[in-house]
């Protein structure tokens, strides 16, 4: 059992939980209870930045086109967006589906918290500013252009599933030899490793810090792998990292009230 950094709907708004890191399970009140039997708030409450093109596979598939207009050359820095505070949300919360979509890719991502300020940080020095590690579902609207800011297909209400809690980073050895797994309705439909992020965790630290301040609960996600899966209404999806945990959400239809 580790001691993890957890937000649970009914009791305190940040609470340290022991959980079974392989069997996905947390203990409350002297018994063991799998995720999947809890309702859990987000664990973070900063800025979630992502991180495009980190993987190695998602790199070559836009190879091509790095070449062509407006840029016609590769990015020789990250290429950052922010899911915003509307965008978050808990394990086994439901992701909105939005009316008139069919599809959602689900964006399955290792989440660094940042655990104190960060200004133009050394890639050496780079553990000392983080916290640890969760997952997140970085949701989009299918779209193709990495050049112009998917506001719309990556900001929606619910759009960053994150949690179910915040694994220390001294129970994580290697964050860069992670296995990542993605199961659509109990059906393994992606598997990769952060060991073929094109930056590591470190060096997008650094990278990152030396034009803009990471504070304390940032949340820094190292890039979603090539093949993310598409779901559709009702789809159960399950995101797996070996030794952070699993993050289950449900998608259904998108409820908006209207405006009075």
């Amino acid at each position: 059992m580790s001691l993890v950094k957890a937000s649970l709907r009914g009791l305190g708004a940040w609470d340290d939980v022991r959980a079974n890191l392989d069997e996905f399970a947390v203990e409350l009140h002297g018994d063991q209870q799998p995720i999947s039997d809890i309702t859990w708030n987000p664990p973070v409450s900063g800025t979630v930045y992502g991180v495009l093109l980190n993987y190695q596979g998602q790199y070559d598939k836009f190879r091509e086109q790095f070449h062509q207009p407006p840029y016609k050359q590769p990015p020789k820095a990250p290429i950052l967006y922010i899911k915003p505070a509307n965008t978050l949300t808990g394990c086994n919360c439901p992701i909105p589906l939005p009316a008139g979509e069919e599809r959602l890719e689900m964006g399955a991502a290792l989440a660094v918290v940042i655990g104190k300020t960060a200004t133009r940080v050394k890639a050496e020095h780079a553990w000392d500013y983080i916290e640890g590690y969760t997952i997140a579902n970085d949701v989009s609207i299918p779209h193709e252009s990495v050049y112009r800011p998917a506001i719309k297909q990556k900001a929606r209400d619910g759009f960053c599933p994150i949690g179910p809690w915040i694994v220390s980073k001294d129970d994580i050895v290697d964050p860069g030899q992670l296995n990542i797994r993605v199961y659509i309705n109990g059906e393994l439909k992606q598997e990769n490793n952060t060991r073929n992020m094109i930056r590591s965790i470190p060096t997008l630290i650094e990278d990152v810090t030396d034009f803009m301040t990471l504070n304390r609960g940032d949340v820094l996600l190292a890039g979603v792998p090539e093949g993310a899966p598409l779901v559709g209404k009702g789809d159960h999806v399950r995101i797996e990292i070996s030794r952070i945990g699993a993050l289950e959400n449900t998608i259904a239809p998108e409820q908006r009230g209207e405006s009075k």
